[in-house]
């Protein structure tokens, strides 16, 4: 064997340059390979976490068809948007906020308005300030077909404010306040993922409980990993203070063989930072 060459039998050589080649070659198919799968990323619209933060909320969350156009362009495969009820639940709801603050017409709570009743009713106001100004307020059945419509899969955040109605000591508001939570889900889950979830302690069993007798305790499973570690602001922080925490939860949870999900108010920050580091 001449130095430099390395003998296969009688097949021929190959050199030992190409062999450290084919080498690399190897080793970085392997590295691609064990990349993991890009997550599906679930968008939300941040909310200021400083003093006062009613007053500097822009309204980005996606609970309008303006923010989940928005959201898909970004990238996103999911959205997390905010359950209301009107008035005695008579009107499930998509909006974020207590009051309608950030809404045309006079400040309220949400449970103190009716949906289509009297001249301060909630159905027909206009979004005051942020990036989707001019926007109204959806039901939820609305907002549901829009999101499928676009592709999205939604998770929805039952607010505590609906307390009010849903664990009101009145069996009949009760009841229609739930029904206005669980009939559009009914509706629609055999054709659409649909997940829910509340931050509300006093709320959160009974949502378990009936879910479950519908027969839609899917919507309690699947649900995103948050990932961001910075608190919204207005305006927004720079994305690249969650980086650390994007790469740890992508090193712990991403997987070669399927897309995990993830959530986050950088929607499209993050979708950018992904480039490259899965695939």
């Amino acid at each position: 064997m001449k130095r430099g060459r390395m003998t296969l039998g009688r097949g021929g050589a190959v050199t030992v340059g190409a062999a450290l080649l084919l080498g690399t070659l190897q080793a970085g198919s392997a590295g691609a390979a064990a990349l993991p799968v890009c997550p599906t990323v679930f968008g939300h619209g941040g909310y200021p976490t400083g003093a006062d933060p009613w007053d500097r909320d822009q309204i980005r969350q996606p609970n309008n068809p303006e923010a989940l156009a928005q959201q898909k362009s970004w990238g996103a495969g999911g959205v997390e948007a905010d359950l209301q009820l009107t008035r005695n639940g008579t009107k499930g709801v998509m909006w974020h906020n207590t009051t309608t603050n950030g809404l045309t017409g006079t400040r309220a709570p949400v449970t103190q308005l009716w949906w289509a009743t009297g001249a301060d009713q909630l159905r027909g106001r206009t979004i005051t300030r942020g990036p989707y100004s001019g926007e109204t307020v959806y039901t939820f059945r609305a907002w549901l077909d829009s999101a499928k419509a676009k592709g999205l899969v939604p998770l929805v955040e039952l607010k505590g404010e609906a307390r009010q109605s849903l664990l009101n000591s009145d069996a009949a508001i009760r009841d229609r306040a739930w029904s206005e939570v669980i009939a559009p889900m009914a509706e629609r889950m055999p054709s659409q993922e649909i997940m829910m979830f509340t931050h509300d302690t006093a709320l959160k069993p009974e949502l378990d409980k009936r879910l479950k007798a519908a027969g839609l305790g899917a919507a309690l499973t699947a649900h995103p990993a948050w990932v961001d570690s910075v608190g919204w602001e207005e305006p927004p922080p720079a994305a690249a203070g969650n980086y650390a925490s994007w790469q740890d939860n992508l090193s712990r949870l991403g997987s070669p063989t399927r897309s995990v999900r993830m959530a986050t108010s950088w929607t499209k920050d993050f979708k950018t930072w992904l480039s490259g580091k899965c695939v």
